[in-house]
């Protein structure tokens, strides 16, 4: 396998809660890999789907084999809820980059006392342990944007720059993939997520 074919080959983990927007993300992503010719393969995996439940997404980008990602075999992970990224570090190598989104989501089991949430620095002090972590709050910066809602997308730009997929395709995945009028708020929302990134 040559140089340039070993670089396309690229395996991304996004975890997050139901209702976050990993589908959309997730969307984005193997858009914009199909449209630079790269072969991608995508599963989806589901706790509980609904709002609450985690949702997992396997894309393997430049795999012609399986669609799911073996256990500690993720050049990346893509948290958008702090808790999803400890709950499935098991599958990022060791080393990898973990990008996680700080804001948490609180479990049911915690809403009603049955549980509680850990610290966010605690857990990003124990995911810094073993991989690179970077890590902001996508959802106030989505809100700067123009929109809560925007969040994943900024998790797209935070993500974009490990890609082997030019930022330019992921831009154009964007606009074809969310509503119309909410194009703007999301490419500025990508952007600076993705300068969040390069910054820290």
């Amino acid at each position: 396998m040559s140089q340039v074919e070993k670089q396309k080959k690229f395996d991304l983990l996004i975890t997050g809660v139901g209702g976050q927007g990993a589908i959309l993300a997730s969307d984005i992503i193997g858009q914009a890999a199909v449209a630079s010719g790269l072969p991608i393969r995508a599963a989806e995996t589901h706790g509980m789907a609904q709002r609450g439940g985690s949702v997992v997404n396997h894309i393997r980008i430049g795999e012609e084999f399986g669609s799911m990602i073996p256990k500690k075999g993720a050049d990346l992970m893509l948290a958008l809820e702090p808790m999803e990224a400890v709950r499935y570090v098991e599958f990022l190598k060791d080393g990898g980059v973990v990008i996680v989104n700080t804001q948490t989501v609180l479990p049911v089991t915690v809403t009603s006392g049955l549980a509680k949430y850990p610290d966010v620095q605690e857990i990003l002090d124990v995911l810094s342990e073993k991989y690179i972590v970077k890590a902001f709050n996508a959802d106030d910066l989505a809100y700067e944007a123009g929109s809560r809602l925007a969040m994943n997308v900024a998790m797209v730009g935070a993500v974009s720059g490990y890609l082997p997929v030019p930022k330019e395709t992921l831009l154009e995945s964007v606009k074809a993939l969310v509503p119309q009028k909410t194009i703007e708020v999301n490419i500025r929302a990508f952007e600076m997520g993705r300068k969040k990134v390069e910054e820290g």
